[in-house]
């Protein structure tokens, strides 16, 4: 296969002519598949639904550490589920917040408590400040992004490398007092699959921002989710910023989504003694307690750091082949043409495409057309815009195998029907 930046106009177009009639053979087929979202597939839901409903044997196993968790109480969660997030997560077990089923809406809290009432060393809440940035590490997650978009501040992009975010960058960037915090996907990052390399990881810790609340949001979602390979063992971001002479400037969190089920899962964050203590009266308000019955689930089918990565295995097993099925046809079909690049993420739930500049929008507008949704473009850029107009977003997990081989075929199809097409214009 000859690349197309080697090839004469003559034999452009009859390539284009050739990708044209197998996009229209495909079209044919009235598709209807759906690769927009990191969901787990149906064999992963399946694989957790049994064991975790039918959980409960007999009436001591409501009782939790003395704690009747059919009823009120315990806020900040059940100890032994704030325990088992701790174990995971390699931070002590005063320092989590276990809650309900989602991380996101745990993120959203935060942001809006700093900007209703303020963080532990804010000088005035966030709505009162004449301007708030935000650095947004790109591509990133655009759930992230919605959140601090939604709140109105300027969202500041910083270039993502190969190690985590361009840290020169950001220590630039804190030295504005309007810089007040910056999302972060440490492991596995949402998209591209990148772990932070532990000198990031300590030059985030060691920021020295001028805006005294500085907040980092340090999601990490895919804190067990390997899907080649052993468990890579990741840094306490609480205990480095302690370190480090911020211990307050982190906010952690993850959750069960993608352990178990997604909506119906356990949610967490993780701070320092004196964060716990601020968002826990900020809390009191809102909330009695969290669902226990849940906690309790959880923990009684996790049980610990170990069993949880013995499920992640089996996870392991099922998403490791679709993700092999993604890459490797990319790299036998797009691979020889040069009209793109993608990571090999070992873990995580995407795989980052980085299609020829002013085509990601095409090729998934014709992606569309055939009958496959995928994630829109720009959506992993801030307000929604890819100043390149090249990241896709593989989301691999939800299709069953078959489909998802049909899937990644109208992919490759459309990226090489919209190069050439921005080629011979």
């Amino acid at each position: 296969m000859t690349a197309y930046a080697e090839m004469s106009r003559q034999e452009l177009l009859k390539e284009q002519e050739l990708i044209c009639q197998r996009f229209e053979k495909l079209r044919d087929q009235k598709l209807n598949l759906n690769m927009a979202r990191g969901k787990p597939g149906k064999a992963q839901l399946d694989m957790v639904s049994e064991g975790l409903f039918n959980i409960f044997k007999t009436p001591r196993d409501y009782i939790s550490d003395g704690i009747d968790c059919r009823n009120y109480g315990e806020m900040a969660g059940l100890p032994a589920a704030r325990r088992l997030f701790a174990e995971l997560l390699g931070c002590r077990m005063e320092q989590v917040f276990a809650a309900g089923n989602s991380s996101l809406q745990l993120m959203y809290d935060t942001i809006s408590k700093a900007y209703t009432n303020g963080l532990l060393h804010s000088e005035r809440p966030w709505c009162k400040e004449e301007h708030v940035k935000w650095l947004c590490p790109v591509p990133g997650y655009d759930r992230h992004f919605k959140i601090t978009e939604s709140f109105g501040f300027e969202l500041v992009t910083v270039p993502m490398t190969e190690n985590g975010p361009d840290m020169d960058a950001v220590e630039a960037a804190v030295r504005d007092p309007q810089v007040k915090g910056m999302w972060n996907v440490p492991k596995y990052s949402n998209p591209d699959g990148i772990v932070y390399s532990e000198e990031t990881v300590r030059r985030i810790a060691a920021l020295k921002p001028a805006a005294p609340d500085f907040l980092l949001m340090w999601d990490n979602a895919y804190c067990v989710h390997e899907f080649e390979g052993e468990f890579v063992p990741f840094p306490d971001i609480l205990s480095e910023c302690a370190k480090a002479g911020n211990p307050d400037m982190a906010f952690e969190f993850a959750s069960t989504s993608k352990i178990t089920l997604p909506g119906a899962g356990v949610a967490c964050f993780a701070c320092s003694q004196a964060n716990m203590d601020h968002m826990k009266k900020l809390m009191s308000v809102q909330v009695i307690s969290f669902d226990k019955m849940n906690q309790q689930r959880h923990v009684l089918f996790l049980k610990d750091k170990a069993h949880t990565l013995a499920l992640m295995r089996r996870h392991a097993e099922i998403l490791g082949p679709k993700f092999r099925c993604v890459t490797d046809a990319l790299e036998k079909e797009i691979t020889p043409l040069g009209i793109a690049s993608w990571q090999r993420p070992k873990g995580g739930y995407f795989v980052s495409l980085n299609a020829m500049p002013g085509t990601a929008r095409r090729t998934l507008d014709l992606c569309k057309a055939v009958g496959v949704t995928m994630t829109a473009a720009g959506a992993t850029f801030p307000y929604g815009k890819d100043p390149q107009d090249s990241n896709i977003r593989i989301a691999p997990s939800l299709p069953p195998r078959e489909e998802l081989e049909i899937a990644v075929e109208v992919l490759c199809t459309c990226l090489r029907l919209s190069a050439l097409e921005k080629i011979l214009k």
